[in-house]
């Protein structure tokens, strides 16, 4: 699962990348983005378009909110058949932000080891995600070989050519599902990190 991930750009470097026709004023940089969260997406509505819904899915005809916390991820196995996921996944897809996510290895001696995953440039990318009622959940897939050796799973990063199909209402099903597929490990990195602090707690100086 991705249940921690970083997004450090700010809204002009965002325009730029995401040719965004509108944005919040401005962004904080996130560098311990959490669950139940409030986060930048971007979806089509005349145009790319961000704003800040909250991670953690919670369709608009679930009787318990907190049940987001339950659906921070979708997996692309099964993301067009489970009832949650299956009109988002159709008509309100999203891309998610970000440069960086969090996995952790378990460690004999150490616990649970904290590890970032970028870009090799550590430039923006985006997840695939689904937006409804104000709310997101990241996709995941397979890990790719960079991943694996330290978790099972890992979140859908789009290559940047996929982002406007992903987006577009009339791409075929066909289509997306191939588009969730691992990133290109050599286009990726990772190295350790000093265990995460609270979720409350999201400052610059935590590496």
């Amino acid at each position: 699962m991705c249940g921690r991930y970083t997004q450090t750009s700010d809204v002009k470097t965002l325009q730029k990348r995401f040719s965004l026709k509108a944005a919040p004023a401005s962004l904080e940089p996130r560098i311990n983005l959490t669950p139940g969260q409030m986060a930048p997406i971007i979806a089509l509505k005349n145009g790319n378009r961000m704003g800040l819904f909250k991670w953690g899915l919670s369709p608009k005809w679930a009787k318990d909110s907190s049940a987001g916390f339950k659906m921070i991820n979708a997996r692309a196995e099964t993301v067009a058949e489970k009832p949650a996921y299956k009109k988002p996944f159709q008509s309100q897809r999203c891309l998610v932000p970000a440069d960086g996510f969090y996995e952790w290895k378990k460690d004999p001696v150490r616990g649970k080891v904290p590890f970032r995953f970028t870009l090799r440039e550590e430039r923006p990318f985006a997840f695939a995600g689904l937006w409804d009622n104000s709310t997101f959940t990241i996709i995941t897939t397979k890990p790719n070989d960079l991943v694996k050796t330290i978790h099972d799973r890992m979140p859908v990063i789009l290559p940047e050519e996929f982002e406007e199909a992903w987006l577009n209402p009339k791409t075929s099903p066909d289509r997306l599902h191939a588009m969730l597929a691992p990133f290109d490990a050599a286009a990726m990195r990772h190295c350790e990190v000093t265990p995460l602090k609270k979720p409350a707690v999201d400052q610059m100086d935590l590496f």
